[in-house]
């Protein structure tokens, strides 16, 4: 479609808006939407928080509250306007609003994936001699809900690998020392990366060598949902995951099967116990997270469970820090891929590069058409 320069840049406008509903609106994704005409803005919106009302209900609000006429004007929103009712959804259809508000004109960036809107939100408002245009900045939009598009598509949180190792491919020494292999400066990005998704991963070995907080501290924003992966449920009760004062963001999947009086006492500090019944894979564990709203994850060790995730397909985005250090023997970042050519290696796409002071960050995408998302299609 062709776009002109106002398109592109009120369309810009609303990414801007939409980003202020970071860390505040999953499950839901984050939306913004601008009101124009005669090229200049009128009223703003932006989904502020789950539950409250969407960006574009706020921007026509805005735009009646200023006294402003939006007849015959022009919405620029970051995805389709919802189109339906259901029983757990707290506002209503916001295509209602816009046919009745007397918009002309509606220009999106993404066609919402979810199966109860997916293009029937622009049918109804071309119905209503709305003008639609979309496409404009997709995969900017993409980037921005990359937990909600994610789910939608393929029924699991998004999942993005951060691996921080020396040159030589450790991420600890022989003895489990990993403190600190990268600089301040790669773990202030870590931290900003921690508030960005819903919630951080861990494997029971790594909670138990590095006793982390998995808290965000370097930078402001909110902390994630802190997830530990551990079966027998064998960690202290003295790690610092379960005496944070939130405690209630900590959560612990393990087994069905785990000492009943250990759930007890960590359900009595307000932990979250998540036991799994029948099976113990990564991709029940997917499943679960999902179920409970978790859209996006950051996944921080340690190498068995990187091996797995990769091993399995479960994975979308690789985030490697690489520091100017040589270990020699220690703990490598990932153990048997089950690649016995070059030519079955796993490769990223639209891969980045980047020097983080005197670190280096390597970050790529899992290429489509994964073994994943071929057995999903089936």
């Amino acid at each position: 479609m062709n776009f002109t320069l106002f398109d592109r840049k009120f369309m810009s406008r609303a990414f801007s808006l939409a980003k202020r509903g970071q860390g505040s609106t999953s499950p839901n994704p984050m939306v913004g939407a601008v009101i124009a005409k005669n090229n200049k803005i009128i009223s703003e919106g932006w989904h502020r928080q789950y539950g409250g009302r969407h960006a574009e209900r706020e921007a026509l609000d805005a735009a009646l509250a200023a006294g402003k006429s939006i007849k015959g004007a022009a919405m620029y929103c970051t995805l389709e306007p919802c189109c339906f009712k259901d029983a757990d959804k707290n506002q209503p259809p916001c295509t209602d609003a816009i046919i009745k508000s007397g918009i002309k004109q509606l220009i999106i960036a993404n066609i919402d994936p979810n199966p109860k809107v997916f293009g029937k939100g622009l049918l109804q408002l071309e119905r209503a001699g709305i003008k639609i245009k979309s496409g404009l900045f997709a995969e900017r939009g993409e980037q921005l809900n990359e937990g909600y598009f994610t789910y939608q598509r393929l029924g699991r949180p998004f999942v993005r690998l951060k691996i921080a190792q020396s040159i030589d491919g450790r991420i600890a020494t022989a003895e489990g020392d990993s403190r600190w292999i990268t600089g301040e400066d790669a773990r202030r990005l870590v931290h900003r990366m921690r508030s960005r998704h819903d919630a951080v991963f861990v494997g029971r070995g790594t909670a138990l060598a590095d006793d982390p907080e998995l808290t965000v501290r370097l930078v402001r924003g909110n902390n994630p949902l802190r997830i530990v992966l551990d079966s027998a449920l064998s960690l202290p009760l003295s790690a610092r995951l379960f005496s944070l004062p939130d405690k209630e963001k900590t959560i612990v999947i393990c087994s069905a099967n785990a000492d009943p009086s250990k759930i007890a006492a960590l359900q009595s500090r307000g932990i979250q116990i998540i036991p799994l019944e029948d099976s113990f894979s990564l991709q029940a564990v997917l499943k679960v997270l999902a179920e409970k709203g978790i859209r996006s994850i950051l996944v921080e060790g340690g190498a068995a469970v990187f091996t797995s995730f990769l091993r399995e397909g479960l994975w979308d985005h690789l985030s490697v820090f690489i520091a100017p250090i040589v270990i020699g023997e220690g703990i490598s970042a990932l153990g048997d891929l089950g690649v016995r050519a070059i030519s079955d290696a796993l490769r990223l796409c639209n891969v980045s590069i980047k020097r983080i002071g005197n670190q280096v960050l390597v970050e790529g995408n899992k290429i489509a058409g994964s073994r994943e998302e071929k057995c999903l299609q089936e």
